[in-house]
């Protein structure tokens, strides 16, 4: 799976242009978004990675994709910073860390985008899972 992640000034409206750009496509996604200073990023997750690229092109929006796995994690205080130093241990870049799932029993689903998805998946190989962002259902 792929993240796609967007960069624009961090004022009212840019999330909603790099939304509607993939929205006028049929795309569902699951975005994220997050403002630092006068700069701001989106990532999105979608079930149609040809299509996101196509309507983010489209509409002139400036991309990069990162390579994306899902683990399954306990819901209590500590893990998601075990997890990073075992990355950062291995020499892994986290480019996005992003809850997806909360399921039974308090275990979360996390979307982590990576720079080295083979050490990655070494390194969190008792916590991969799968999970895909649904396709839109028609109205």
């Amino acid at each position: 799976m792929q993240a796609f992640i967007t960069e624009a000034i961090n004022r009212p409206g840019e999330f909603a242009r790099h939304a509607e750009a993939i929205a006028k496509h049929g795309i569902n996604v699951e975005p994220f978004c997050l403002g630092l200073g006068d700069r701001g990023g989106a990532a999105f997750l979608t079930h149609d990675e040809q299509g996101t690229r196509s309507a983010l092109n489209d509409a002139g929006i400036g991309f990069r994709e990162v390579q994306v796995l899902t683990i399954s994690l306990e819901d209590k205080p500590g893990t998601a910073a075990g997890i990073a130093r075992q990355l950062a241990n291995a020499g892994v870049n986290i480019e996005l860390f992003a809850p997806v799932d909360y399921g039974q029993g308090r275990k979360a689903t996390i979307a982590i985008g990576v720079d080295k998805v083979e050490e990655a998946r070494k390194v969190l190989s008792t916590q991969l899972t799968e999970w895909a962002v649904p396709a839109a259902v028609a109205v």
